[in-house]
């Protein structure tokens, strides 16, 4: 559910951009003011951060229908790490996937921090998962909860979507048409999501159960955080060869719409100034090694795809140092305020 730039305009454009780059400050600000033990939460951000970059590389397929979705994650890392933490590092692996594979437009780029990140984030995790699931680990109740705030993270981000095009004006796609069909693909999708959100809970809830308590205290998570390293690898550098080729969920919708999966840009200046930009630095383009444009096609008769291997695991390592130096800065200012503060308070 990646925008590209072809259905913004500058104006919807920059409104989104400011009100993402609000959000990570918002969530850096709210990070550096808690008080009590620093939690091991923070330097988890990269190595889960690198997981969700590597599991969005997974396009499954939605049978009946010609389509696919991916995994969003926003709901697992904010059941992990906490809403603010969880923000900063899906909006880390938005921005490099944006700005070195290309996958969604630069302008855009706000809009899909926003649309990604905040409903599953800022919404649909305390409002329904947590009120489902309270802080009980049992099984039944982490299931309805994950799959019930999954559903609901992704609709309201699919609605944000066309809402956005709407406002944009610069593309052939009706509101209701458009809403006709991104509602229910993405309901679909929302239930693949759910499962998996699910999947991975259920496991952390065995191994690392303090980590899901919401108390900042999950001590030193070390073997979970192997854990989560070798799946990123496994993921992001194999299981990769075999996602979907089918259109996403929003290209999907735009096709039925218009007759064509991705449309053109409106070609003004500022579209191409982004577009200009976004070339320059996407050494991954499409989520290949970059060596040949589009997708890599595989050797006749073989899976393999060698080039995927590489974009995925240099995408999972350039997320996992940019969400990690993100999360040892605020930990660094958290200890260094905290610090001012008993000084202050000793004087």
């Amino acid at each position: 559910m990646h925008m590209a730039d072809a259905l913004l305009s500058p104006a919807v454009g920059g409104v989104f951009w400011l009100a993402s780059a609000g959000l990570i400050g918002y969530s850096s600000r709210k990070i550096t003011e808690e008080e009590g033990q620093v939690s091991m939460k923070t330097p988890l951000m990269g190595v889960t951060g690198a997981f969700i970059f590597a599991a969005q590389m997974i396009n499954f397929s939605i049978p009946g229908t010609g389509s696919s979705g991916h995994l969003g994650g926003g709901l697992i890392l904010a059941a992990m790490l906490g809403p603010c933490r969880a923000f900063i590092t899906l909006a880390s692996v938005l921005v490099i996937q944006c700005l070195f594979f290309a996958d969604g437009g630069l302008l855009a780029l706000g809009c899909n921090i926003f649309n990604l990140a905040f409903f599953p984030v800022f919404i649909a995790y305390p409002f329904i998962y947590k009120v489902i699931a309270g802080k009980s680990m049992n099984s039944g109740r982490l299931a309805m909860a994950s799959i019930t705030a999954a559903e609901a993270g992704l609709l309201m981000g699919a609605f944000s979507v066309v809402v956005q095009t709407t406002l944009s004006g610069i593309s052939d796609l009706p509101f209701g048409t458009f809403l006709l069909f991104m509602m229910p693909i993405h309901f679909a999708i929302g239930i693949v999501e759910g499962l998996a959100t699910w999947g991975v809970l259920r496991f952390v809830a065995k191994t690392r159960p303090a980590l899901l308590a919401d108390t900042g205290k999950a001590g030193s998570p070390t073997a979970l955080i192997a854990t989560f390293a070798v799946a990123t690898i496994v993921i992001g550098g194999f299981i990769s060869w075999f996602a979907s080729s089918r259109p996403d969920g929003l290209e999907w919708s735009t096709a039925k719409v218009t007759g064509v999966e991705e449309l053109a840009d409106a070609g003004d200046e500022i579209h191409r100034f982004f577009a200009g930009i976004q070339e320059k630095l996407a050494v991954f383009p499409d989520y290949s090694s970059g060596l040949r444009s589009g997708r890599e096609e595989p050797v006749p008769g073989s899976p393999v795809k060698f080039g995927t291997t590489i974009a995925g695991i240099a995408g999972a390592v350039l997320v996992f140092v940019l969400a990690g130096v993100l999360g040892i800065l605020l930990r660094k200012k958290r200890k260094n305020g905290n610090a001012d503060r008993k000084f202050s308070n000793k004087r």
